[in-house]
């Protein structure tokens, strides 16, 4: 990085992560350059941002220019909904990779991306394969490299919550896998320390390690509702996602795929941050109810 006020790029800067990671960079002293679709998003999030290049990742033509000037790419780019029929080859492997071929031939130091924790154990499955992809050709690429992988994230865990409020919380087999999530401010943190100290890969998880049974639990206990939790087959569930591709449900099925996968493993890292699962299933209680 250069002596004087580094500047990052954040690719996926309208995302749940990327907007932490906007927020963590600009108070650790950067400039920061938000790399958005939809740049209205982020005026709308109210994030205080140094410069927005627009541009559509997946088109290398709109990315031209965009990390000129650029000394740390930090990419939580990925697909998190099927909206718009886009692959995620074509956006977690492709756009990614686009946008690395940029950061070289402008000179960037360094290139940081949000993987997947244990993804050698999903590789049947289409995100993770994708963005392992991308992974290994970062790795391989003539420019420093950090990869972080998280065990997931407290937003995506806020759908218990929503099952408990309709008053049953369903879980793949016992429910005794267990993981340890965090909340994107805590990961972004994360981020910050370790493309600062050079770090070239960190598995990352949160402040406290969980069961599933025991985050069906947090969840009743957040609406102060009482527990209903039922116990699902992998092989019913696995059935029920396989359907659902035959039927043309892919924009549910893939995600469905990775949950379900995720749930049937040790997800567990190196504890990190502070924000607890508690407080962020209380928060969205008191939305919700």
């Amino acid at each position: 990085m250069t002596a004087s006020q580094p500047t990052v790029l954040i690719a996926g800067a309208t995302g749940y992560l990327g907007r932490h990671l906007i927020q963590a960079y600009g108070d650790a002293g950067y400039r920061v350059r938000a790399l958005a679709r939809s740049p209205e998003k982020l005026s709308q999030a109210g994030l205080f941002i140094d410069d927005v290049f627009a541009a559509e990742a997946t088109k290398p033509e709109t990315l031209k220019g965009c990390c000129d000037g650029v000394d740390l790419v930090v990419s939580a780019l990925g697909i998190t909904t099927q909206k718009d029929g886009l692959t995620y080859d074509e956006v977690d492997y492709q756009a990614n990779r686009n946008i690395l071929d940029e950061a070289v031939r402008a000179g960037v130091g360094r290139f940081a991306y949000v993987h997947v924790l244990h993804a050698d154990h999903m590789q049947d499955i289409a995100m993770v394969r994708a963005k392992s992809k991308f992974a290994a050709e970062l790795e391989a690429a003539p420019i420093a490299s950090t990869i972080l992988c998280p065990s997931g994230f407290y937003s995506d865990l806020v759908e218990f919550v929503e099952m408990a409020k309709r008053g049953r919380v369903y879980l793949v087999g016992d429910g005794k896998s267990r993981m340890a999530p965090i909340h994107g401010a805590d990961m972004a943190a994360v981020c910050v320390e370790a493309t600062r100290q050079g770090l070239s890969r960190l598995n990352v998880g949160g402040p406290d390690t969980y069961t599933q049974n025991e985050i069906a639990d947090l969840a009743f206990r957040a609406l102060n509702r009482p527990r209903h939790i039922s116990h699902v087959s992998p092989k019913l569930a696995n059935s029920v996602v396989n359907l659902m591709r035959i039927m043309g449900m892919r924009s549910v099925a893939e995600p469905a795929s990775f949950f379900l996968r995720a749930s049937q493993i040790n997800m567990t890292a190196p504890a990190y941050g502070t924000v607890s699962l508690d407080d962020q299933f209380r928060e969205h209680a008191s939305i919700i109810n």
